[in-house]
């Protein structure tokens, strides 16, 4: 929501206010100069929604402050241009309205367009939530990046690298929805005081690695556009692509990366493949190259790639892993009942490599149990799961 300055103003009054920290209202508006606002300068008040209210008999701002529990200075401060003295029947008038619900709601057959239009809302209502693009698929859909928190220490989680496991995304973007409510509403998530963990951390997010893919499982052949002719052969003119968990060149993203990528390539299929295909070298996706990039720019303090299937968290590679490994993967287990496993015979994937190349913890978390694409029936209890996990990754 946005507001304009009056004479007297400061970003403090306004934390007061609309009972928002500080550091938020500081984030939503990033390059301010909280010491020197300008009258007419306009600031985002994060938390909050304009609504239209139309004024009836005997209403007054007084009144109507009163019967929605909100300041009378907030309906002054962002209905500068009327005259409260002389409400008319009939006049429309701003009545700001702090966001207490969900945005996130909707989470059956969860597209790339639909993550979009979260996104979208999302950043409406909460814009420290920064959004950045970090590359493009191979039909040219936005890779998005989230990031929420003002700390100097980045931690990563991403969602989606492979195309049936689209369930992921979901659970990623619910979360962001919940921490963002939970922050600017000053509620604690399972008992832990958010303000700081926002201070301490900030969290990148890339929900959905792999769009391409995920609308070809969801949507079907008429996701491929020009690709139709090519998915389908290489799904063997099936137009049942719930198996499916390459990109839409039929390359497994994660078995794309230098990282013992030979030992893969030598096993795996020599030709694309709805699945397990790792390329005709590493690093040969778009999308591959963009997660890879993503960490080479940036200083990951850890990185989780979230999965499906088995309630499993793979987080060693090669003994390159680093000591202080094993106790945030133990932590892991202790709020989400998941077993940890150090090793396992497959390479070439993004935790393998993150872990050889950075020499930081590095995990892959296989959520729930079963046949992917995982019924959407399971997803409250997966993100109950998953909701221990994603918060240790900001506090730990």
């Amino acid at each position: 929501m946005e507001i304009t300055v009056r004479s007297g103003d400061t970003i403090w009054y306004y934390s007061q206010l609309f009972s928002v920290p500080l550091i938020l209202i500081e984030t939503s508006n990033p390059g301010m100069d909280s010491s020197r606002l300008q009258i007419g300068q306009v600031i985002q008040i994060p938390g909050y929604v304009n609504e239209s209210y139309t004024i009836v008999t005997n209403d007054s701002f007084w009144s109507i402050a009163r019967e929605n529990n909100i300041p009378l200075d907030i309906l002054e401060l962002t209905n500068q241009g009327i005259d409260p003295t002389r409400l008319q029947i009939g006049q429309a008038i701003v009545l700001p309205r702090r966001v207490t619900e969900m945005v996130v709601g909707d989470i059956t057959n969860y597209t790339f367009e639909k993550m979009m239009e979260d996104i979208s809302e999302l950043q409406s209502i909460y814009p420290f939530l920064m959004k950045r693009t970090v590359g493009n698929s191979v039909m040219g859909k936005e890779m998005t990046e989230l990031q929420i928190g003002a700390g100097p220490k980045e931690v990563h989680l991403n969602g989606s690298f492979h195309a049936n496991e689209w369930i992921t995304t979901p659970i990623i973007m619910r979360f962001i929805n919940q921490y963002a409510l939970s922050i600017t509403n000053r509620l604690p998530m399972r008992g832990l005081p958010l303000l700081p963990l926002y201070n301490a951390r900030q969290l990148s997010v890339v929900p959905m690695v792999n769009p391409d893919g995920v609308n070809l499982v969801i949507e079907g052949l008429s996701a491929a556009g020009q690709y139709s002719e090519s998915v389908l052969a290489i799904n063997q003119e099936s137009v049942d692509f719930s198996g499916w968990k390459a990109n839409i060149n039929g390359v497994d993203l994660n078995n794309q990366y230098p990282a013992l990528w030979e030992v893969e390539a030598e096993r795996k299929p020599m030709t694309p493949q709805p699945r397990d295909y790792p390329g005709t070298a590493p690093l040969t996706e778009p999308e591959a190259i963009a997660m890879a990039n993503l960490a080479e720019d940036r200083n990951f303090l850890r990185m989780n790639a979230f999965h499906t299937q088995g309630k499993v968290i793979y987080w060693g590679f090669e003994g390159l892993e680093p000591p202080q490994s094993i106790d945030i993967v133990s932590e892991y287990e202790r709020v989400s009942g998941y077993n940890p496993i150090q090793y396992i015979d497959s390479y070439a994937g993004y935790k393998d490599w993150f872990i050889q190349e950075f020499r930081q913890p590095g995990f892959t978390v296989e959520l729930g149990s079963g046949v992917n694409p995982l019924p959407i029936e399971q997803f409250d209890e997966i993100y109950e799961e998953s909701l221990g996990i994603m918060l240790a990754n900001l506090y730990l």
